[in-house]
């Protein structure tokens, strides 16, 4: 199973974490997994992180892991060329390098062009930026590419972000 996790934050101090179980050419999730954590650290700016990543391992507390053959996070594995972690490699390395990450972020971070591609998905001309590890950033950039969806953002990706701005 494929497992896309994603964090909204309501109030600063609660998080709502989400993860949906998929196949690669699924259009709705096979399952659904939801927790909400309290007390959430501060913003950082340039260390998110430290923010989202207690988030995400709280909600894979609860997930039969051994069964994710690779997680989707919605942000960069690497923040630039020389590969320092973003939230992506922090998971990586939470997880004992053992299930591959895929990043799919909205935005490009500076300096990361040899280690984050732009994918058009559909007619849009506004990229997606795919990097990975554990995963070779082709596969990635493919599995990522034939998605289910005609629009920039992947059908499940998109009821992802739903589910967690849910309240």
């Amino acid at each position: 199973m494929i497992l896309a996790i994603d964090v909204y934050y309501h109030k600063d101090t609660t998080a709502r974490v989400i993860g949906v179980g998929f196949d690669w050419d699924d259009h709705i999730p096979k399952q659904v997994y939801k927790e909400t954590v309290h007390q959430v650290a501060a913003y950082i700016p340039g260390q998110f992180y430290k923010r989202e990543l207690p988030c995400i391992l709280s909600l894979l507390d609860h997930i039969p892991v051994d069964q994710v053959t690779c997680i989707i996070v919605d942000g960069h594995v690497f923040i630039d060329n020389n590969k320092t972690f973003g939230l992506g490699g922090h998971l990586w390395k939470s997880l004992k390098e053992e299930i591959p990450i895929i990043g799919v972020a909205k935005r490009s971070f500076h300096d990361t062009a040899q280690v984050s591609i732009p994918v058009l998905r559909g007619t849009s001309t506004n990229p997606l930026y795919v990097s990975s590890i554990g995963i070779a950033i082709e596969e990635a950039v493919k599995n990522i590419q034939h998605m289910h969806g005609q629009y920039r953002i992947p059908t499940i990706l998109k009821t992802l972000d739903q589910l967690t701005r849910k309240q």
